[in-house]
């Protein structure tokens, strides 16, 4: 049996959230699952591993309004997935400010969250 540890919780992207490298200003792909540390993006662009990258992208608040996240980000791996032109992704936060932090935290511990 394999036992897993993470120290961060991961929340499920149920909807699509599109994450953009600022620097290019393009979509370089979609949100697998998010913690306070990092992401699992699920890449549609070529990215390049042990890179730093700038992300934005949105997350639904409370109220139901799109919030702007804007954080650094170090990938960290990526691995070919099934699709053609797509690749697993994970990502280390870097840099987030305290009000990035608490954006991130409000979205993973929304009620109704589903975890990984």
């Amino acid at each position: 049996m394999i036992n897993e540890f993470r120290r961060a919780r991961r929340r499920k992207a149920a909807d699509t959230i599109l994450v953009s490298d600022i620097m290019t200003e393009r979509v370089v792909g979609r949100v697998g699952n998010m913690s306070e540390t990092g992401l699992l993006l699920l890449a549609s662009e070529n990215l390049v591993e042990d890179a730093l990258y700038q992300l934005r992208f949105l997350l639904v608040d409370a109220s139901g309004s799109d919030v702007p996240v804007e954080v650094g980000a170090h990938l960290l791996w990526n691995d070919r997935a099934s699709a053609p032109g797509q690749a697993w992704t994970g990502f280390r936060f870097i840099g987030l400010t305290e009000s990035q932090g608490s954006r991130l935290r409000a979205w993973i511990e929304a009620p109704g969250s589903q975890y990984e």
